[in-house]
């Protein structure tokens, strides 16, 4: 499969029909979420893997990596509404996923790789959520890849330290965020995103 069928089918994928602003439920572009999972794909991450989606909201990304061979995916998220239609996508693409109602905090099982577009930490009242996913993905994968506003960067990268990781690679996105809230004011706004490949440091 190339990139560009991959984006292509990735477009068939539902999003959220009342996505919740306190969960941060911003589906991933096809296109984005396409060009990240064909980079894993090229780098080893996906193919034969065991893959795990922290969060998965509709499961664009899970039903990415199943497309592209990964051998077991498993996508987690706390809402029910977001799982139902995830596993209406899944099964209108083809593609089996393991589908489980469940805090990222509260995953035990361990994986050969997460991909994952956690919570940017917009809302003043949770600012780092992403970093609790951060923390599991971590202790889950020897690989992430995961998507964070690009002006916390700095931050992230001291966090990705600190958990006894490094970021070996690095891609900038504009993410558009459409009127999908009721406190948006415009239609559609580009948010500068970053997503880092996370490697666990041997030892």
């Amino acid at each position: 499969m190339k990139k560009q069928q991959l984006e292509i089918l990735l477009q068939k994928v539902q999003g959220h029909p009342k996505p919740s602003a306190d969960l941060e439920q911003y589906s991933t572009p096809a296109a984005i979420a396409a060009d990240v999972l064909w980079f894993a794909y090229a780098q080893g991450d996906i193919a034969g893997k065991k893959v795990v989606d922290l969060g998965c909201g509709t499961g664009i990304l899970g039903i990415g990596a199943k497309l592209l061979g990964a051998e077991e995916v498993v996508s987690l998220d706390m809402d029910e509404a977001a799982l139902g239609v995830a596993m209406k996508n899944a099964s209108a693409l083809g593609v089996d996923l393991s589908l489980l109602t469940v805090d990222v905090r509260d995953f035990p099982e361990p994986a050969d790789t997460v991909v994952m577009n956690p919570p940017f930490g917009a809302q003043k009242s949770d600012a780092h959520a992403d970093m609790s996913f951060l923390e599991r993905a971590l202790a889950t994968a020897p690989v992430t890849y995961t998507f964070h506003k690009a002006e916390t960067e700095a931050f992230v990268r001291q966090r990705v330290a600190e958990l006894g990781g490094e970021a070996t690679h690095r891609k900038e996105y504009a993410f558009p965020l459409p009127h999908s809230m009721p406190f948006h004011t415009e239609e559609v706004k580009d948010v500068p995103v970053v997503m880092l490949r996370v490697r666990r440091k041997a030892g």
